[in-house]
């Protein structure tokens, strides 16, 4: 069942989903469509999931569950992949490469391959201060905490 983000518990479990290139306007109606549809029906066990989204930047899609009332499995979680997969190949986006970074140059939204930012760091085209993107957060409360961090404060600090 959909409800709103602001309405779930900060403990609640998050995926994001980050896009190779931003979203149009029109192509961000309807993937808010389509994404509200499917958490409204989204379910484990046959029993509905309190879930939400938001799509922040115009490119990333963030998924969360308030596994209080009920938790994600790995059916559920399967789902949710198939679904984003269709969105992938609706709008002939990338939204499951995990080889990529996305992080901020100045105002812009930057995204790289992680072979390029590699460089990127090597050449000092981006710093430890650099403020990225740390995808690898688990619930609303990291997201909120952790996600837009100085690469220092990530696992992209390896690179410095």
């Amino acid at each position: 069942m959909y409800v709103p983000f602001d309405t779930l518990p900060a403990h609640s479990r998050i995926w994001i989903y980050q896009s190779n290139r931003k979203f149009s306007e029109s192509e961000e109606l309807e993937i808010t469509e389509a994404t509200k549809a499917f958490l409204e029906d989204w379910s484990a066990h046959g029993q509905s999931l309190e879930a939400s989204f938001q799509i922040v930047y115009n490119r990333f899609i963030i998924i969360a569950v308030n596994q209080d009332v009920q938790a994600a499995t790995g059916c559920s979680i399967d789902a949710s992949v198939q679904f984003i997969q269709a969105l992938e190949q609706k709008y002939s986006i990338d939204l499951l490469d995990k080889m990529n970074v996305t992080f901020k140059l100045g105002e812009h939204i930057a995204h790289k391959s992680l072979i390029d930012f590699k460089k990127m760091a090597k050449e000092k085209a981006v710093s430890a201060n650099t403020i990225v993107f740390n995808n690898l957060v688990n619930t609303i409360g990291e997201w909120e905490e952790f996600w837009e961090v100085p690469a220092s404060e990530s696992w992209h600090s390896r690179f410095f």
